[in-house]
């Protein structure tokens, strides 16, 4: 019997959002500050994923430059309605404090791989908002409530209002239908209808080690709802470390045969708690009570291997993992940080069959990085790039780099030095200090490509160098990459690490580096 695998989406793939239109199934995951916006994968089965091109890929659908770390896209929504794909989504602008600013949108497509239409602005008053389709035709958006003062539940409860597609905005009364349950921290709220009753589920518990799915019903849409008296029924047991943790923000979907799958949230610690693939996407499957209650099966605990529905097998694009940078466009695994791909920082036709990344600004910037990266989505893998730049003073840099974000990432970078000339380091930052971790740069020959690899061993990651067709060198030592993760950081934050390739120049005179190719070697 087929077996669903999980996660079904490795790595930084969190929030998920399920769709099934006829044998067709997507999933949208949150992007945060990465750029484009909103990942979508599709599948015929459950068990087999194929990147689907991003909705959310031009500056006038999301402008994200400026926004803060673990800010950008939270918790898209995908639905389907008469012809319509709908995907709405929350663009988050800050986010620490007691303020949370939280713009919702909706974009639109016939077509799932686009092209989508220009954002309608939907409200701000919290986030992870969704839309649902009622049989009346009549549609209702949700999102959690975000209650800024002092003394209250800042998860105040979720909002629900109506949506005019004629006027393309909110209209009528905003009702809080559901304050949560005990549990706490009620967000994620999506609504399906089934047997006479609302469904309304949640992700409770907070996105740790306590998160949770949580189920309430009603057979009004505007409440009272009935919490389940299961609840939660989905979450991670911490003390089986084996098993999928951070268990919750669930969304559901029916197959055409009548079975209900569960997608959701989960997370892989390599060490110490410490998951630094990020928030990844699994699946499992559901039951319904007598009673008209829905189960996870062997649940709450999730299941690394789930049986998958009876449908024929999907085959899956896939794309190779070496890219040579030969198209003329991004292999779509690559992404940016916070900006779009338009204008001339980079470019893959002025050196043919290279990426050249003009050096903009550091690895500290909201705004202006020049940065092709990929997600990590294996706990052990070779990363290989080989790069021809020629520094001319200490501020322009060029390598290969593991990055979580402003305040975490290892570099190991070339540059220019007033003494030695051309050479290699290492640049370490965790939690936000910086650091060289060779006790000198090592010089390098000029007018000579420098291939770069890194071997990553879950928490530890070994660089290594070598200078043309010479022999490989080992350059540093191991270096523990545990803080490359949410979960070493002392405000929360939720995505997880990229590898790739980046380029500075803090003199601003945007000194190029060209790469020849760049390889993601999974290790057995």
């Amino acid at each position: 019997m087929t077996k669903i695998q999980n996660p079904v989406l490795p790595g930084y793939h969190p929030d998920p959002s399920i769709l099934r239109v006829e044998d067709d199934y997507y999933i949208a995951v949150s992007t945060f500050e990465w750029f484009p916006g909103v990942q979508i994968y599709h599948s015929k089965d459950l068990v087999n994923w194929e990147l689907l091109p991003y909705p959310l890929n031009r500056k006038s659908q999301l402008n994200m430059k400026g926004n803060v770390n673990s800010g950008g896209v939270w918790a898209p929504c995908l639905s389907y309605d008469n012809g319509l794909f709908y995907l709405i989504y929350t663009d988050v602008k800050s986010r620490q404090g007691a303020f949370k600013d939280t713009h919702n949108y909706l974009v639109t497509a016939s077509n799932i791989e686009g092209p989508w239409s220009e954002p309608i602005y939907m409200n701000s008053s919290g986030f992870d908002p969704s839309l649902f389709h009622d049989d009346d035709g009549r549609k209702w958006f949700v999102n959690m409530i975000w209650d800024h003062r002092k003394g209250t539940n800042s998860f105040a409860g979720i909002a629900l209002q109506e949506y005019s597609v004629k006027e393309q905005k909110l209209v009528g009364p905003i009702q809080n239908i559901f304050k949560g349950s005990e549990l706490g921290l009620t967000e994620a709220p999506h609504l399906y209808k089934k047997n006479g009753y609302y469904y309304l589920l949640t992700a409770e518990g907070g996105t740790w080690y306590t998160h949770a799915a949580t189920m309430a019903r009603s057979k009004s849409l505007c409440g009272p709802y009935e919490i389940d008296p299961t609840n939660p029924i989905l979450t991670g047991d911490k003390k089986k470390t084996d098993q999928l943790q951070k268990a919750g923000h669930g969304s559901l979907v029916e197959t055409q045969n009548g079975e209900w799958y569960m997608a959701h949230l989960c997370g892989r610690p390599v060490i110490e708690d410490k998951c630094i693939l990020g928030r990844e996407t699994a699946i499992q499957k559901c039951y319904w009570t007598d009673d008209d209650w829905i189960r996870v099966e062997g649940g709450p605990d999730p299941s690394l291997k789930v049986e998958a529905p009876d449908l024929p097998a999907f085959e899956a694009k896939k794309i190779p993992n070496k890219d040579p940078f030969d198209e003329k466009n991004l292999r779509l695994y690559w992404n940016s940080l916070r900006r779009t791909f338009e204008g001339n920082w980079f470019s893959l036709t002025e050196r043919p069959g290279y990426l050249r990344l003009y050096g903009q600004e550091s690895m500290s910037s909201f705004h202006h990085q020049s940065m092709i990266m990929r997600r990590l989505e294996h706990f052990n893998t070779e990363l290989e790039t080989v790069v021809e730049f020629e520094p001319e003073n200490f501020q322009q840099m060029a390598g290969l780099m593991l990055y979580y974000d402003t305040n975490d990432h290892v570099y190991l970078r070339i540059t220019d030095h007033e003494e030695k000339g051309k050479c290699i380091g290492i640049i370490e930052t965790k939690y936000g200090k910086y650091d060289e971790l060779l006790e000198e740069d090592i010089v390098l020959p000029k007018e000579k490509k420098v291939y770069l690899k890194a071997e990553i061993n879950r928490h530890l990651v070994q660089f290594y160098f070598k200078v043309e067709e010479g022999d490989w060198q080992i350059i540093g030592e191991k270096i523990d990459i545990g803080h490359l993760s949410d979960d070493d950081a002392e405000y929360i934050r939720f995505t997880g690490t990229f590898v790739g390739m980046a380029a500075q120049d803090l003199s601003g005179q945007q000194k190029h580096a060209d790469f020849d190719f760049f390889n993601y070697k999974v290790i057995d």
